[in-house]
């Protein structure tokens, strides 16, 4: 068989440089739509969770852990965006009072029965499974860098699955994995992991109903991955929309709340 020519082996070579230069001068272009269809995938399942205009929801958390008595705690969030929130406490009657402020990554709790505010942190427990992140930084996409990882399908129906990473240490998570409903962008399940990737808690959006203008989950069943039989379960009701201005979130007007 003839050796082939120089001449050919050179073209070769030209041919194989020329592929690996437009490959790579690609791959950028492709990595972006990747990324943006991811943080497009999570913005729309932020808005089916919870309006993007300033709302007022009525949560209630029940919490179970085994050999134990159910524990009830009832709160009312006022939110605006993903940087503005008050948590107040309504149930039980001893913490009525108590309100939560979040403005950004900045976490206050304000009681009566003290003059000056406690910082906290968003990974602090606040009842049961729950954290203080989890009622005062409900949204993904301003906390976490999406990427979208795969598709499943779970009982005939195609989830899009996403890794979040936490955009900094001040997030409540260090790193989520999210299913969303490829259909119709609905959130279905959540995974929330530690900073050295130890599975801390499950979530499911459960209870689709209609919530302030639309179709969203009304409740949350969030399970402890280190304590077995240890669940919160959130159910949100009388959601509507409100006019909340800037000074709403503010330590002066809380004081109008207590």
């Amino acid at each position: 068989m003839p050796k082939p020519s120089i001449a050919a082996c050179l073209q070769g070579f030209i041919v194989n440089c020329a592929l690996l230069i437009a490959t790579a001068s690609l791959t950028p272009a492709f990595a972006a739509a990747d990324e943006d269809s991811a943080k497009k995938i999570v913005e729309a399942a932020d808005r089916v969770r919870f309006p993007a205009e300033g709302f007022q929801v009525d949560i209630n958390i029940t919490s179970q852990a085994p050999d134990q008595t159910d524990e009830l705690r009832k709160y009312r969030v006022l939110s605006k965006g993903n940087d503005n929130t008050i948590v107040m406490t309504v149930e039980p009657a001893a913490d009525r009072g108590q309100i939560l402020l979040m403005k950004a990554r900045d976490l206050w709790l304000f009681m009566p029965s003290v003059s000056q505010p406690v910082r906290l942190s968003v990974a602090q427990r606040m009842t049961g499974e729950v954290s203080y992140g989890d009622l005062a930084r409900a949204n993904f996409s301003g906390d976490y860098t999406p990427k979208l990882l795969r598709t499943d399908k779970i009982d005939g129906e195609e989830y899009q699955v996403l890794e979040l990473t936490a955009v900094d240490r001040g997030v409540t998570y260090a790193r989520v994995l999210y299913w969303v409903r490829a259909s119709n962008g609905y959130p279905h399940r959540a995974e929330f992991y530690s900073l050295s990737n130890r599975l801390l808690k499950t979530c499911r959006y459960e209870g689709f109903k209609q919530l302030a203008g639309h179709i969203r989950p009304t409740k949350l069943i969030m399970e402890d991955a280190l304590k077995k039989g240890e669940v919160s379960i959130l159910e949100y009701d009388a959601m509507k929309l409100r006019d909340l201005p800037d000074y709403t979130f503010t330590k002066e007007y809380l004081k109008k709340l207590q």
